[in-house]
């Protein structure tokens, strides 16, 4: 099944190497990312793809790159029905 959700990342974030390692690991999980936007503390980021991509994409941009502590993540409300939690 495939879905649509924005989640938004904060922490500290330096903008090119976290915008760098979600689109890396955006193209290995087979998800349409789409940045909403970014600051050096919060990444807002449009996903498309099978559920389960979606979530291994959030997991990983949680864990990395090293240079990016992230504190928080959370899911933002989305027309197609993605909710926060």
């Amino acid at each position: 099944m495939t879905t649509t959700v924005t989640v938004e990342f904060t922490g500290d974030l330096p903008p090119a190497p976290f915008a760098a390692f979600a689109a890396h690991r955006a193209a290995r999980l087979s998800v349409v990312h789409e940045v909403v936007a970014q600051d050096a503390g919060r990444a807002v980021i449009r996903l498309t793809g099978a559920a389960a991509l979606v979530e291994a994409f959030e997991m990983a941009l949680s864990l990395g790159p090293a240079e990016c502590l992230v504190r928080d993540v959370r899911r933002l409300e989305t027309a197609s029905g993605g909710g926060a939690r």
